[in-house]
């Protein structure tokens, strides 16, 4: 084959690290989870859910810590693909965990359905928090095919 035959393979992207600290920050850290579902072949369900929950996180960084970070990464569990986000902020952290997970539970007069609706629509869903140290959740949204 001639070298201007080949064909070259594009790059995927299998991880994306994201700061957050502003409102652009967090529509572009939404658009890039959805572009990258879309990429590794989640259907439009999963990605619409992943994108929601990513908003939800990341407005959450915005709103309580000022500044933090998104990790969105790439995964496959038994050939399905699927994305992980990491999110982390260090900001005032979570006093009570377990109440900040019943629906309806707000520190700050909204209708206290994001964690929860977060879980809900993730199918893995892993939050850690320490008062005055901050806060990381990790979720995973798998292809429907799984």
């Amino acid at each position: 084959m001639k070298r201007s035959q080949r064909i070259i393979k594009r790059r995927r992207v299998l991880v994306i690290h994201l700061r957050i600290d502003t409102e652009f920050s967090v529509t572009n850290a939404v658009l890039k989870a959805g572009k990258l579902a879309e990429e590794a072949g989640l259907d439009a369900g999963s990605r619409q859910m992943l994108a929601t929950a990513v908003s939800e996180l990341v407005r959450n960084i915005v709103k309580y810590a000022g500044r933090g970070s998104v990790k969105l990464t790439v995964i496959t569990h038994k050939g399905v693909p699927g994305i992980q986000a990491e999110v982390v902020d260090q900001g005032p952290g979570i006093e009570d965990v377990e109440v900040a997970m019943r629906d309806h539970v707000s520190t700050s007069g909204t209708l206290g359905l994001g964690l929860p609706g977060v879980k809900r629509m993730m199918d893995e869903f892993e939050i850690r928090s320490e008062p005055g140290k901050g806060t990381q959740v990790v979720i995973r949204k798998w292809s429907s095919t799984r």
